[in-house]
């Protein structure tokens, strides 16, 4: 029985060693790792990805698939779903290093299986909304950034695009932001302008060509 990590690298604070790294400071002892790199997670499906489909080559009944989180696996709601659903059929094991929840299809109680399904379904709705609010924040903070249009860019952002990705991801997953501080290297004070007003955080970005 092998334990696979499934890595999706989509920002300068997800590398595939952070992924790697958390997962291993987690207490899991990886046989394997599996990464996609600059993949869009809401339109491309993971069996879809050049190493998503290996992973279905690749896992046995028994083996254990680990992922940071479910966005990992994609922010499509149906395509998450279906996905972890499929896996457990096969008699895989999914678990996440965040919250560190369990997903399989030991259980053959109706009730216990409900309230699994039910935190899959939860779990993969959380991830494409937070996909689809990034996405509008992006559009936006650009369409601000042309309104405006007269040459004062005010102060230039503390952030990254690829910082203000990560901090969007984990709040999306109700981290502290004292935990995304130490994350991100950004102060308390950026993260929350990013997080009380996306919009503008992006038009930030926009203005300054970031």
């Amino acid at each position: 029985m092998a334990t696979v990590l499934y890595a999706r690298v989509s920002t300068a604070d997800q590398t595939l060693d952070h992924q790697r790294s958390q997962a291993e400071a987690a207490g899991f002892h990886l046989d394997h790792v599996v990464a996609d790199h600059a993949i869009s997670g809401v339109s491309t499906r993971l069996v879809e990805r050049p190493e998503g489909r290996r992973l279905f080559d690749l896992l046995r009944a028994g083996d254990t698939l680990v992922v940071r989180w479910v966005d990992r696996l994609g922010r499509n709601y149906a395509d998450v779903c279906d996905t972890i659903r499929e896996f457990m059929r096969r008699g895989v094991v999914v678990r996440t290093v965040i919250n560190g929840l369990t997903f399989d299809g030991a259980t053959k109680d109706p009730m216990q299986q409900a309230v699994r399904d039910a935190l899959i379904a939860f779990m993969a709705a959380t991830a494409q909304a937070q996909a689809e609010a990034t996405r509008e924040a992006q559009r936006a903070g650009i369409e601000h950034a042309r309104a405006k249009g007269d040459g004062y860019r005010g102060r230039k952002p503390s952030y990254t695009r690829a910082q203000m990705a990560a901090v969007q991801d984990m709040l999306g997953q109700s981290v502290g932001i004292a935990a995304i501080a130490k994350a991100t290297g950004l102060s308390r004070q950026a993260i929350y302008r990013i997080k009380d007003d996306p919009a503008a955080a992006e038009a930030a970005l926009a203005t300054w060509g970031l």
